[in-house]
């Protein structure tokens, strides 16, 4: 799956078009790579997503098409999260 819908879809932000200026900006890593929002994201893959001086790790549990709300968060697991583990998405 593309790194920009799976961002969209696991809710890690909140829009594909955000996500997708994420990546064009340089701002999202996949296993220490910088990704191109075309790249594609594996289970096990580590990302890094930096929004000003606030970075958030987080691995890839699942892939999925389309997630409801609730099950979103289960498709990644939080190493670390800019804003303290609230589970907020990011959006600037």
């Amino acid at each position: 799956m593309r790194i920009d819908k799976y961002l969209k879809v696991s809710r890690i932000i909140k829009r594909r078009t955000v996500a997708n200026d994420a990546c064009d900006a340089g701002r999202v890593q996949i296993n220490g790579k910088v990704a191109k929002p075309g790249s594609e994201v594996r289970e096990g893959d580590k990302l890094e997503i930096r929004f000003g001086s606030r970075v958030g790790l987080y691995e890839v549990v699942s892939i999925q098409e389309h997630a409801l709300k609730a099950d979103a968060a289960s498709m990644y697991r939080v190493i670390s999260e800019p804003d303290g583990g609230q589970g907020k998405a990011l959006d600037p």
